[in-house]
């Protein structure tokens, strides 16, 4: 059976074809291996290195940057404690993260709804306008928000003008602020996944839960909700992923005095001259995105497995 089932034409034509799909994709996924897993290779081995003297690192094994993370020594007794520094920085970080995502999916939400409630012909005019702002630098639109949010800026011009408030706000460097220029920074992410899912609802169910007469609101979380939840998920992790590792943001608008895990690890590889720890603290960040990611799969799973 087996000899027969080797010299079989369209066997020796089926392997064929499989070896030549695999040789066509090898130069792409070589260029990927190297492009992607190989720098997250290289962090990963650094991470597991001593630190240098003036930077870079020493090629002598070592867990001491993996201990930093969370722990710290005492540099007169040599008594260990917790890295408060750095456990409030990942803190700060997946918090606002979260807050983040909660504001943009509470402000996309009826955007999305309201782009795929138009007529067929206009909603390519509102999705344009949706998506405008990805033309500008983030770097821009970040001194943007600034020169809203910022003591002579437009909101705190106004409030004095109008009598609201004697002396302006303090907004800037603070975890609001970097919160503001977060959502106004990703919720096009959070606006367009949530589009696709609307854009196939079949609305006659929102019609037919109010001829049962069903108060908006059931309708809202009885019908809408359950039939775009792939949709929610799918924009909560375009945002929740990215604003966890944000950099300019948090650097522009915090200050530099309300550090996220971004800002702490650019400072390592910087001015703190610890690759290593670095390093570390990078892994961190990929643990907890591929965490996020895992919670995506499993509830995009468990999604299609009430549907079928």
């Amino acid at each position: 059976m087996t000899s027969s089932s080797n010299n079989d034409p369209s066997v020796f034509a089926e392997q064929l074809a499989v070896r030549r799909h695999w040789l066509l994709c090898a130069p792409a996924l070589t260029v990927l291996f190297l492009a992607a897993s190989g720098p997250l290779l290289i962090v990963l081995v650094y991470s597991f290195l001593e630190s240098g003297e003036y930077g870079g690192v020493v090629w002598k094994p070592s867990v001491d940057a993996w201990f930093r993370v969370v722990f710290q020594r005492d540099i007169f007794d040599d008594t260990l404690s917790l890295a408060d520094a750095h456990l409030k920085i990942l803190w700060r970080s997946m918090r606002l993260s979260f807050f983040t995502t909660i504001t943009t999916l509470i402000l996309g939400f009826p955007t999305a709804y309201f782009i795929a409630t138009r007529p067929q012909n206009s909603r390519n005019i509102w999705l344009f306008m949706v998506t405008v702002p990805f033309w500008t630098n983030l770097l821009i639109r970040t001194f943007a928000i600034m020169e809203v949010i910022r003591n002579e800026g437009m909101i705190n011009t106004l409030l004095i003008f109008i009598g609201v408030i004697d002396a302006p706000v303090q907004m800037m460097n603070t975890d609001f602020a970097i919160m503001v220029g977060m959502t106004y920074v990703y919720l096009p992410l959070m606006v367009l996944p949530l589009y696709a899912a609307m854009e196939r609802l079949d609305f006659s169910l929102v019609e037919a839960a109010y001829d049962l007469y069903a108060t908006r609101l059931k309708v809202l979380w009885r019908v809408i909700i359950p039939l775009v939840r792939p949709g929610v998920v799918a924009g909560s992790i375009l945002v929740f992923i990215p604003a966890l590792g944000a950099f300019v943001t948090p650097r522009v608008l915090g200050g530099g005095k309300k550090m996220m895990l971004g800002n702490l690890i650019e400072l390592q590889f910087g001015a703190g001259r610890n690759w290593p720890l670095g390093a570390a603290l990078s892994i961190t960040l990929l643990a907890v995105v591929m965490v996020a990611l895992l919670v995506y799969v499993r509830t995009v799973q468990k999604n299609a497995e009430l549907q079928r």
